[in-house]
């Protein structure tokens, strides 16, 4: 589904608690860039449409790594949610030091007792590695 048309579309809510779960402010990671510091992602509701917008950035002098997340929630169920638009990775390591950017229909799940929706598209499209990109529950 196209990005401006989803977001001119009512996010589906299947499961209202887990909608209110989702909005708000989150702390947001990819494991290349800290375990141990964090972004934030921001979920709001616009009219019934649920945006998403959220960075990592690495610390550290001339460190230039960063995650993004922005785009509209389609869908959302118990333990997953689904999400178009885009995310973007440099990690300065991985695929040359260079952008990578997924764009589309991407869904990110809890599993097992995980505090956190992690996103099920793990494989890097632009090099031969696995990012595990996380959004946590809010405190």
């Amino acid at each position: 589904m196209p990005l401006a048309l989803a977001a001119q579309q009512k996010t589906e809510i299947k499961d209202t608690r887990a909608s209110r779960m989702l909005l708000g402010k989150h702390l947001f990671s990819l494991q290349w860039i800290s375990w141990d510091y964090f972004g934030t992602a921001t979920v709001t509701n616009d009219r019934g449409v649920y945006r998403i917008k959220g960075e990592q950035k690495g610390r550290g002098r001339g460190n230039t790594d960063y995650v993004r997340i922005d785009g509209v929630v389609i869908h959302i169920a118990a333990k997953e949610f689904t999400f178009v638009g885009m995310i973007e990775t440099r990690v300065s390591h991985i695929n040359g030091g260079e952008p990578c950017v997924r764009e589309g229909e991407m869904i990110f799940k809890v599993t097992g007792t995980r505090k956190y929706w992690r996103l099920q598209e793990m494989d890097n499209p632009c090099d031969g590695v696995v990012d595990y990109v996380d959004i946590f529950f809010r405190r």
